[in-house]
């Protein structure tokens, strides 16, 4: 083999490796600011406000939930939404309506459905699919917002994966590994939604974005704000919590 090919060869290795690392600094980047987000479990008060261009209203809620798998949301208000409640085990997701009393499993079909008339999706809220089992990641690029630097990761969808986007851009704090913004775009590359992270304060010990705003790419005066009034990590919950009778009866 002549020195030249050798050399060309040697190239192609470090490529090749150097690409794996960053698939997997990728991965691993978006896993840590993801366990800070969970904790190995957690509970948490939020105050969700819609906002149009004529109107806007409030919806509060609790949730508790035990790693990626497990999850249940209350809500507590407004008056006529009180009760209703949503479940996620696994990738198994309930919805109770107290006021027909009727319990719903949610197909698939029904993720990219506004969840509570939000320009939050069912699967935002609910994270019907993974974004690590899911998704393939790669880091493209660093970005600053907000003066904090950022590494941009770019999530495409395996092949065999039942996801609702097409393609998602994270932007991650290197800091703190904080969920600064998102991108969500569809299946034909046009972006759908942004989320962005603000109020950045200590929880429980964790510096964390206080509230989460999604802006809808083609709705002028639509956004959603989610803010965290409460948020306790690592509580005492068990996997039976998350069950459909509960779900009925939780408070």
């Amino acid at each position: 083999m002549t020195t030249f090919k050798k050399i060309n060869l040697l190239l192609l290795f470090a490529l090749a490796a150097f690409t794996s690392l960053m698939a997997q600094d990728a991965r691993e980047i978006i896993q840590r600011a993801e366990d800070k987000l969970r904790g190995a479990s957690s509970f948490s008060e939020m105050k969700m406000t819609v906002v149009r261009p004529d109107w806007s209203r409030e919806v509060t809620m609790k949730s508790w939930s035990i790693g990626r798998d497990f999850s249940l949301i209350l809500i507590t208000g407004p008056a006529r939404d009180k009760g209703v409640a949503f479940l996620k085990r696994e990738r198994e997701i309930w919805n109770w309506q107290p006021t027909i009393d009727r319990t719903i499993k949610m197909p698939p079909s029904m993720m990219m459905q506004s969840w509570m008339g939000s320009d939050f999706t069912n699967d935002d809220l609910v994270r019907e699919s993974s974004i690590l089992r899911d998704y393939n990641h790669e880091l493209v690029g660093t970005e600053t917002i907000d003066g904090r630097k950022c590494w941009k990761i770019k999530l495409v969808p395996k092949a065999d994966a039942a996801v609702v986007w097409g393609e998602i851009f994270m932007w991650i704090d290197q800091a703190e590994y904080l969920q600064l913004q998102t991108e969500f775009y569809d299946e034909d590359g046009y972006l759908v939604n942004t989320m962005v992270g603000k109020a950045i304060k200590e929880m429980d010990g964790k510096m964390l974005p206080s509230i989460m705003e999604v802006i809808p790419a083609e709705e002028d005066g639509h956004k959603t704000v989610l803010e965290y009034l409460n948020l306790d990590f690592d509580i005492d919950v068990k996997e039976s919590f998350f069950s459909v009778q509960n779900m009925k009866r939780v408070r």
